[in-house]
């Protein structure tokens, strides 16, 4: 019998969610304890700073420019290597359940197969996962929740917000927010939890397996069950830290940066990318912001309370020893920092830095240990294969993770294609205390159009066009501006510390995939 892994991912999830990295907000008891007994790491960064590209990182344990899914839209191949796929031949059972997304949820003819399983009723395999139930944010979509929940609950489907709407909601008028009338044991962070539990229970007490449950909070929409509204009262919240203070503050941060973090914030650039097309956040006032921290303080205390649950039930079958466990998430959320919501081409730690925590099976006799050398989500399939005891395939870009300090990784690199029309292309190296993060020049009219995005909320195209030259950047030293309020890219004393990184970063980066793969849908 060997080590049994469960991984547990959520969705759009700050660093500091949790109380053992900061948080001061959410009780996060359970991961806090897979803190106190496992590694912590201090520098984890997402590949990318939005859902698809990361979580085709995580499954391939390559980078974008690898696997090719660079931008939201962009379906992973289905002959693209799987770390599942590697541990089910190993002997492995194997399952995801929650939230996969390798494929575009925008799919009303059933194009992609991890849309089709659940209209047709199937649950796997898929990518080498042997049993899947996918759920999304809500009923919208093609998942198995949405079906359970259709059936079970068809009064309670209004509840839920759409996805991408910044409609008024809640008491402040915030956008993507309501305070849902369903039952929590009906709100997909229960059931998903419910749902692994009932998987578990099909395995021999003697199965090795591989688990991943991947919950889709607290992405956005922000819409708990209402029943978990008094946990936090939004008017006892102050702004987060990140935020600059007030609005004139917000436009001097942004003016230092470049063009487009200004422009969406006044509204005359959307991020289309990444957000409601018809979000301004110059708009979103001190207590909309306050509204909407506190309902995703909720949802990160009910995840929490399902990571709970299911590690509880591992213990019940007397796996609790040799299982190891990872929680992690796919990328960050602004969360008010910079005055700011949601994500997308932004490259500072509120999106690309990752809670991250690996409590091996306390078998293997690791010591508990806090690791604050860079590393990255493109190291996790490697680990797992580790955990496994099975070689590490050559396609896999990362390595496994360090148990301890002194490691020797030296740097984590992040990189942003955008999927519409607006042609951003960033690449960021970590390194050293620093991110330096460099704008190469603009491609245009080689996605998806954002009209289709403005033409679906009614909202006018966008004011001007920002088109980058090759020469703009972006340099961040994370010891003496922690929030990155400070852009020092032009910094005349730090020109030789800025074309080091830069190297570096070049030099870093594996070839990009040619040719290049096509953005199919929005998202």
């Amino acid at each position: 019998m060997g080590r049994k892994i469960l991984f547990i991912t959520t969705d759009q999830q700050r660093y500091d969610a949790l109380r053992c990295n900061g948080g001061l907000i959410a009780r996060t008891p359970a991961a806090d304890a897979l803190a106190a007994a496992g590694v912590r790491f201090e520098r984890a960064y997402a590949q990318n700073t939005v859902c698809m590209p990361a979580r085709s990182t995580i499954l391939t344990g390559q980078y974008p420019r690898t696997h090719g899914v660079i931008a939201n839209g962009i379906p992973l191949p289905v002959d693209a290597p799987s770390v599942a796929a590697v541990l089910r031949d190993a002997g492995y059972r194997t399952a995801l359940i929650g939230k996969a997304h390798f494929e575009p949820v925008q799919d009303p003819d059933g194009k992609w197969e991890e849309n089709r399983l659940s209209r047709e009723g199937r649950t796997g395999p898929y990518r080498g996962f042997e049993h899947v139930e996918f759920a999304g944010h809500g009923p919208y979509g093609s998942s198995h929740y949405n079906n359970w929940l259709t059936l079970e609950h068809p009064d309670k489907l209004d509840g839920f917000v759409p996805t991408f709407d910044a409609s008024p909601g809640g008491e402040t008028g915030a956008p993507e927010i309501n305070y849902n009338p369903v039952p929590r044991e009906a709100y997909h962070t229960d059931w998903i939890a419910e749902r692994v539990v009932a998987w578990l229970d099909t395995l021999d007490p003697d199965d090795d397996w591989f688990c991943w449950v991947s919950f889709p909070d607290p992405h956005h929409p922000w819409d708990p069950p209402a029943s978990e509204r008094h946990r936090v009262d939004w008017r006892d919240l102050d702004l987060p830290a990140g935020h600059p203070g007030s609005a004139d503050r917000v436009r001097e941060v942004l003016a230092d940066k470049p063009a487009h973090w200004l422009a969406w914030y006044e509204g005359r650039v959307p991020n289309v990318d990444a957000a409601p097309g018809n979000f301004i956040p110059a708009q979103l006032t001190g207590n909309q912001l306050r509204e909407i921290s506190a309902l995703i303080h909720i949802e990160n205390e009910m995840l929490d309370e399902a990571c709970a649950r299911i590690i509880g039930h591992v213990e019940s079958r007397d796996w609790g020893a040799d299982t190891d466990i990872v929680l992690s998430t796919d990328h960050g959320e602004f969360q008010g920092d910079f005055g700011l919501l949601y994500k997308g081409p932004y490259h500072v730690d509120s999106l690309m830095r990752l809670p991250l925590i690996w409590r091996p099976a306390p078998s293997a006799g690791v010591v508990p240990a806090v690791v604050s050398e860079p590393v990255g989500q493109v190291d996790l399939a490697a680990t797992f294969c580790q955990i496994a005891g099975v070689a590490v395939p050559e396609w896999m870009e990362g390595e496994p993770l360090p148990t301890a300090p002194g490691s020797g990784r030296e740097r984590a690199l992040c990189e942003w294609d955008s999927q519409l029309d607006n042609g951003y292309r960033m690449r960021t190296i970590i390194r050293d205390g620093w991110i330096c993060t460099v704008y190469e020049a603009s491609l245009q009219g080689w996605g998806l159009s954002s009209v289709q995005r403005y033409h679906r909320f009614g909202v006018a195209p966008p004011q001007e066009r920002i088109v980058y030259d090759g020469t703009e950047g972006e340099l961040y030293n994370l010891v003496d501006d922690p929030h990155q309020w400070r852009n020092r890219w032009n910094d005349p004393a730090l020109v030789g510390l800025r074309s080091d990184l830069v190297a570096d970063l070049y030099d870093s980066l594996v070839p990009p995939r040619i040719p290049g793969l096509t953005v199919q849908a929005m998202a």
